[in-house]
């Protein structure tokens, strides 16, 4: 991680969970981060706990693409430019996809697929003019792969995690001619607001085995530290759990699906 120290990382969904987790292990590693997000005011909670020339709170709404072109024109005149940009920002439903409504469709795609699409593209523009070397990170989702293991209805919330997968593909054949890398970390459950949400239902929350923000952020720390000639693809994480834990959570997912 040294030769990213002094550098400059935007990280979406920054001002909690997962976001908040690797803003501040950037910041421990001597990365200047801008965080994009919604909320001024959680933004300003983690410029406040991080110091404010260390981490730069950006409001953003990523299912606008002025909004993000705005952001990288910040950043670009401000910071001079982006060397990381972590995709973290991500939205799930548990509306199953023959009940959903064409804005629910959009909001999972604009936010989980589009959004990160665009921002890819400002964050290549730039790079490229400067000639540098980079680094993509997409949050994706073991639900981006398997999306059989899941056993809620999560709406387009998969579908999406797995054009993710696809785009960070593309991304990484566009860019195979650069110093720029892609990377997709996929999580299995991570316990998160997002999840907490999404169940609606405390006791499985508390039950069903899960990772930590941290243990997302070790993720992208380790992609990012591997040495230039080394590029991490894709990285597969999930909590380790025991059978009956297993067996309850499946049990009161089975009573869920069948009320």
């Amino acid at each position: 991680m040294d030769r990213w120290a002094g550098k400059v990382a935007v990280v979406t969904g920054a001002s909690v969970g997962i976001g908040a987790a690797i803003s501040q292990a950037l910041v421990k590693k001597s990365v200047k981060v801008v965080g994009l997000a919604r909320r001024e005011e959680k933004l300003q909670e983690l410029t406040n706990q991080l110091g404010k020339h260390k981490f730069f709170g950006v409001v953003c709404d990523l299912r606008s693409e002025a909004d993000i072109v705005k952001a990288f024109n910040w950043v670009q005149e401000n910071l001079g430019g982006a060397d990381i940009l972590i995709n973290n920002a991500g939205v799930s439903t548990g509306i199953p996809v023959i009940d959903s409504d064409l804005d629910e469709y959009r909001k999972i795609l604009d936010t989980n697929v589009i959004a990160p699409a665009i921002t890819a593209r400002e964050f290549v523009k730039s790079a490229k003019k400067r000639n540098i070397s980079g680094h993509i990170i997409n949050i994706s989702s073991i639900a981006g792969h398997n999306a059989e293991i899941v056993q809620l209805p999560i709406g387009m919330y998969a579908a999406s995690k797995y054009a993710l997968t696809a785009l960070a593909v593309e991304l990484r054949h566009e860019l195979g001619n650069t110093d720029i890398k892609v990377t997709n970390v996929s999580p299995g459950a991570v316990a998160t607001d997002m999840l907490k949400d999404f169940l609606g239902n405390p006791d499985l929350f508390e039950k069903i085995p899960s990772l930590s923000d941290d243990d997302v952020s070790d993720a992208v720390m380790y992609a990012l530290g591997t040495p230039p000639n080394v590029e991490v693809i894709d990285l597969l994480i999930a909590p380790r759990s025991s059978t009956s834990s297993l067996l309850e959570v499946r049990r009161k997912v089975a009573e869920m699906r069948n009320k």
